[in-house]
Order: structure tokens, then C-alpha cells, then sequence
């Protein structure tokens, strides 16, 4: 710990550096505890805040072959596996500082540390957004949103995480700082490491700073809410998926979740239109009949009860029942969805890629719903869970032919295992 505590503090400083866990804020704590496993705590949490200050700390940490558990705010730290015999925690929420936004060319680049709510805030400035919506709005930060691949509904029509990358820098294992891509939307250069690092969960390097494409921001926005039985819910989905109509978020709704919104009885299709206010106004008029047709309910939401609506939804999913609450991503064939939301109170499907969240009571009904998922091609991943779930079940879940290269590209990065033991597939 001595040995820890005089290299680290030389480098970041006494004010972004806390030794001993008994010095850890208790919230801080809580977050830590439910990330990692609980044989041991970690001796530390350093706060570099720059790229240069993370690279001499993970140097350190490669020198002395200390376990580092990367992070940014912590929002999402407790997602994926345990985290195994941790020495060093190194959040990145100090290196927060916008690089570059070029208007004109729709991009923008930042440290990972900066709040994703405060780049939003400086796009809107110019009339522009990032078209995500991850989990934890007001506290998930770039870089961790991006070792997560955290994004929401938006994916429906701007796709991924991955797909909005154009450029990353990054500190590998060893403490070499590292760049991949650009800063140009036609940028052909180099290995796209901005692919695997997305969703890699902070085991393959620590993300300083990353370039993003941006988008203008919509004239105006309305969302159509469809509630009703899971025959006529599945048939007005088959019908949005297969018309014109150009929803920039679409998702199925289980029935608790609708009843805790307010929205109705039975299931419920989501579907928000931003565009001119013609085109908002014209689809929204057209997907409501689609469901009058089919007998559903519906209503549409506009200007600030609309915004109201998609965050309250996040903030729902996101949210445990009870305690013991298990938090899920799955993948399923887009016409399942319908299937699965019916055996499930709280879940969430995206109606065109087939991904979604789950909110499940017991490791009983996890073991049930994965190996349902699993047998029609589908998936099923532990987000969240109490440590104890996590202990005894497999969070993965992973059952494809990749572990062996997943384990070569660990080597290759990460040849020590300092960064995030543990935390991904198959024990990475």
C-alpha cells in the first residue's frame, strides 16, 4: 500500500488521489463493492486528469503488475463480471475537457471524463446533439458510455455506439498512449480499434478521448403510444417495421411498464418522429390509425410531455423492482419480442434490432429466460445484479466459437491481465 500510495500520489497529486478504503466515501464505496469481488477491496482511487497523467499511471501499474479497474463517474462500474483482486481504481472523470468541435464538418471530439449531459449541453449551443441515449443521462460519461456500448432507443435510426465513432485515443496496459481513426466522417486510416474497444469494458485499454459524428438537431418531435393485446401490439409492429414510416426510436413495452407509465392496459409500442413538423405530424396521424385499425389504444405526446415520457421510461427499465432485482440486456429475433415481453412485468424490446432489457426477480426465472433466448438465437447477459447473483451465475452467458480469439486479442493489449480481470466474457 506504502509502495502504491508514494508512486501514484507523485504522479496525480494528493487532491486526485485517495489511499486507504477506509478513506473511500462511503457512496463511493457502494459502487466500488458491487463491481468487484469481495475478498478483496482495492488499496486506492487515483483521479489523473490528463492523458499523460493516465499514461504514467498505468506505466506504474504495468511495472508493479497492480490490478486496475478503469472507470469514468461509475454509473455503470457494476455492470459485466466481477472484477478480480483489484489494487487500483483509475476513474477518468477528471479528464473532461472538449478538444474540438468542428460545426461545420458535424463532429466532435472530448476527453472521456466529460458528462455526456454536459456535451449535449455545448451541441445544442449550435443547434446539434449526439444521438445517443444511454443509461444514467446526468452522470454516465463519454468514455464510459463508450466501454459499455451503452445506448438506447436512438439506435432504431442512428444505429450504435460503434456505428458514431470516428476516432479514439487510449492508454494500453503498459502506459503507451495509442490512436486510432480521426476526426474526419471520411476517415479511412489505421485499425479500427474504435469497433473493438466499444463494449469492451475497460479490458483492452483505458479511453482518454474519442471523436464522435454529430447530427442537427430535429425541427420537432412527437411520440406515439399504441397499448392493447399482444396480437394486435405485434401485428402494428410488423406493420411499422415493414412501411415508410421513419421513427428514430421504436420499442415494445411489457404491461407493467406501461401501467407504471400511465400509458394504458396491455402491451405498448413507442415510436417518436423528429422531423420538420409536417413530417412529425403526418406519421404520428399515420401509425395512430395503423393502431385504431387494430383496435389498440393510442395517444400522442408532444413538445415537453414527449421528453417527459422517454425520460421517465430510461430512468424505469434502468431501475430495479426490489433489491434482489436482476437487470438484463438480451437479444431476440424482432418478431419474438412480442413472445418474450408476455412473460416478463418490466422489459423493453427495440423493435428493429431485436435488443432490449429485462427486469427479472430470481436467478431461477434469468436461468429459464436465457435458456429460451438461447435455443431460438437469442441472447441473454447480466447488467446489474446483487454480488451474490453474480457469484453464481455466468453473467455472460456466452455460448458462440470467439472465446479463443477474444482470449488472443486479450494478450495482445493486456498481456499482464492488469486491466479489469475478470469483468468480461469468459473471465477476461
Amino acid at each position: 500500500m506504502k509502495a502504491i500510495a508514494s508512486c501514484l500520489g507523485s504522479i496525480v497529486g494528493d487532491k486526485n488521489f485517495i489511499c486507504l478504503w477506509e478513506n473511500i466515501p462511503a457512496s463511493q464505496q457502494k459502487v466500488i463493492l458491487g463491481a468487484i469481488d469481495p475478498q478483496k477491496a482495492p488499496t486506492c482511487i487515483v483521479y489523473p486528469q490528463t492523458t499523460q497523467q493516465l499514461a504514467a499511471v498505468m506505466a506504474q501499474a504495468h511495472r508493479n503488475r497492480w490490478r486496475v479497474l478503469p472507470c469514468g463517474s461509475g454509473s455503470k462500474l457494476n455492470w459485466g463480471g466481477l472484477a478480480k483482486d483489484i489494487d487500483v481504481v483509475v476513474s477518468t472523470e477528471r479528464i473532461n475537457q472538449l478538444v474540438e468541435h468542428a460545426v461545420g464538418d458535424l463532429t466532435v471530439t472530448v476527453e472521456a471524463g466529460m458528462k455526456f449531459s454536459h456535451l449535449q449541453a455545448i451541441l445544442a449551443n449550435s443547434r446539434q446533439f449526439l444521438a445517443l441515449d444511454p443509461t444514467a443521462l446526468l452522470s454516465a460519461t463519454i468514455g464510459g458510455i463508450v466501454a459499455t456500448g451503452d445506448t438506447g432507443s436512438l439506435r432504431q435510426r442512428y444505429g450504435s455506439v460503434r456505428d458514431q465513432l470516428l476516432g479514439i485515443t487510449f492508454v494500453r496496459a503498459d502506459g503507451q498512449i495509442a490512436k486510432a481513426g480521426g476526426r474526419v466522417v471520411k476517415n479511412v486510416a489505421g485499425y479500427d480499434l474504435m469497433k473493438l474497444f466499444t463494449g469492451s469494458y475497460g479490458t483492452l485499454g483505458v479511453i482518454s478521448q474519442v471523436t464522435f459524428r454529430v447530427y442537427p438537431m430535429p425541427e420537432i418531435w412527437g411520440t406515439v403510444v399504441l397499448t392493447g393485446g399482444p396480437k394486435a401490439i405485434s401485428q402494428a409492429a410488423d406493420t411499422l417495421r415493414g412501411s415508410a414510416l421513419t421513427p428514430t426510436q421504436a420499442d415494445l413495452l411489457s404491461t407493467q411498464l406501461v401501467s407504471s407509465l400511465g400509458l394504458g392496459r396491455g402491451l405498448g409500442l413507442i415510436a417518436r418522429f423528429q422531423s420538420i413538423a409536417q413530417s412529425v405530424k403526418e406519421q404520428s396521424t399515420r401509425l395512430l390509425e395503423v393502431g385504431q385499425q387494430l383496435g389498440l389504444d393510442g395517444v400522442i405526446y408532444s413538445a415537453s410531455d414527449d421528453a417527459e415520457l422517454w425520460r421517465i421510461l430510461g430512468e424505469q427499465i434502468h431501475s430495479p423492482t426490489s433489491e434482489s432485482g436482476i437487470t438484463c440486456k438480451i437479444g431476440v429475433l424482432p418478431t419474438a419480442a412480442v413472445e418474450v415481453l408476455t412473460q416478463v412485468s418490466m422489459g423493453l424490446i427495440h423493435i428493429g434490432s431485436g435488443l432490449g432489457v429485462l427486469q427479472l426477480d430470481s436467478q431461477k426465472q434469468v436461468v429459464q429466460m436465457r435458456n429460451e433466448l438461447v435455443s431460438g438465437g437469442g441472447f441473454l447477459s447480466i447488467l446489474e445484479a446483487p454480488v451474490r447473483v453474480k457469484q453464481q451465475l455466468d453473467v455472460w452467458g456466452y455460448t458462440g466459437n470467439a472465446l479463443p480469439l477474444m482470449r488472443l486479442i486479450k494478450e495482445q493489449f493486456d498481456a499482464g491481465h492488469i486491466l479489469s480481470p475478470g469483468r468480461f466474457v469468459g473471465g477476461i
